[in-house]
């Protein structure tokens, strides 16, 4: 009952798989207790992650826990083809395409709700938005779910807000060992790994723009200052920008920011942060990607616009000339370019952000009724056993209270 591009396609997929397997631990850990516990026996998981070896991996943990897989992914540009086909040649139930229509990956994710799942693993607030909208009769069969990313839990608050969400979500994107890792050195690197490998253009003396100063967006920029790049960044949050000119960027509005950088790189989970104002400013050859989750943060619709000619002037690359003679380039249709044109984050970040995906959803599988409806944090006890878990795996022992420390911290009476 899947639906993906060729199944004949697996050995290379299995190849990719396996590789991340080797690199991490905590899931391989985790994978042993699940095959002995079977924590989702009789349980039907739907998820919807970019769909590439890392999540294909984070799969097979479950399904080795018992859980019956529905998957989908959360981009069409990020699913790896290979990848779906391995999953599917493992038994698995698979709608995902790589460059799929609009109306396809909606058809994908209907699929992946219509198996009735008992637990939602969503990235990005696509399966949960759905089986509210369209499947509301499924929904009492829903113990809880997890959310990955800070767009989903955004859309997840305001469905909370006003009154419309109606299972237990827990934010995986707010747990310590996910935003300061995954959020962080995980987009970091790979944002910069997607714009190299299309561009080939060199980073230092450059003038990088990052929209966006939260957890992604300081990761992003530490890397294009690893570079060589003279960082710019704007901000709507006043705090977030006093903090990004004490560590050494420049502050500035996007408007005045346009004038004079070379690559721009938006990372807020909003919408129309690039529009024809900026553009409009934009040098010749100025480059233009996103790394927020959904394709609305560059504003597509005015750089067509504004334009009189297109041209396809690299793999991914879509080039964009203005009337008065600027080319100005967008990078993977300005869909999320660590995984539009590159692999994602490395290997061993994700290792942390799926192995609390992987206890999220053991926990709601033993304690849903412990969860209220809404939006729940990751239980302290979770992210304290990956870290420690991710420490051991290092050879890193660190300090613990004594006693007397114990009974000194916890005390108000000193």
């Amino acid at each position: 009952m899947s639906e993906i591009k060729d199944v004949s396609l697996w050995e290379s997929g299995e190849r990719k798989i396996q590789w991340v397997k080797a690199n991490m631990p905590l899931l391989s850990g985790l994978e042993k207790e699940f095959v002995q516990t079977k924590p989702f026996k009789n349980i039907r998981v739907a998820l919807s992650v970019h769909l590439e070896a890392k999540t294909a991996y984070l799969c097979r943990v479950l399904a080795g826990g018992g859980a019956e897989m529905f998957v989908t992914g959360s981009n069409p540009l990020s699913t790896q083809d290979d990848v779906a086909a391995a999953l599917v040649n493992g038994g698995m139930n698979v709608f995902a395409l790589h460059g799929a229509t609009a109306e396809q990956y909606d058809a994908h994710l209907s699929k992946v709700i219509e198996g009735r799942p008992n637990i939602i693993i969503d990235d990005g607030g696509d399966l949960v938005n759905l089986i509210h909208n369209k499947y509301p009769d499924l929904i009492g069969e829903v113990l809880g779910g997890c959310e990955e990313t800070t767009t989903g839990i955004i859309r997840l608050k305001a469905m909370e807000n006003d009154g419309e969400l109606k299972f237990p979500m827990i934010a995986v994107n707010n747990a310590r060992c996910k935003y300061l890792f995954d959020n962080r050195y995980g987009t970091g690197q790979s944002v910069w790994d997607g714009i190299n490998r299309t561009t080939n253009l060199v980073v230092a003396g450059k003038k990088v723009v990052v929209a966006g100063y939260g957890w992604c967006g300081k990761g992003v920029a530490m890397r294009a200052k690893g570079f060589g790049a003279d960082v710019i960044i704007t901000e709507i949050d006043p705090v977030k920008a006093m903090e990004a000119k004490m560590e050494g960027f420049e502050v500035m509005p996007m408007t005045e920011a346009a004038k004079v950088g070379d690559f721009f790189i938006t990372v807020t989970g909003c919408k129309d942060v690039i529009t024809e104002e900026a553009m409009k400013n934009m040098k010749d050859g100025a480059i233009l990607c996103n790394a927020g989750h959904f394709n609305v943060e560059i504003n597509t619709g005015d750089l067509e616009r504004i334009a009189v000619k297109t041209e396809l002037r690299r793999n991914n690359i879509m080039g964009y000339l203005t009337a008065d003679g600027r080319w100005i380039n967008l990078i993977a249709e300005g869909r999320l370019v660590n995984l539009a044109a590159g692999d994602g984050h490395p290997a061993e970040i994700m290792d942390m952000s799926f192995a609390i995906q992987a206890l999220c959803a053991k926990y709601i599988a033993e304690n849903s009724s412990l969860l209220k409806r809404g939006v729940n944090n990751v239980p302290e006890s979770i992210d304290t056993e990956v870290s420690r878990r991710k420490l051991k795996i290092w050879g890193v022992s660190i300090d613990r209270l004594s006693e007397e420390q114990e009974k000194y911290i916890n005390s108000w009476n000193v």
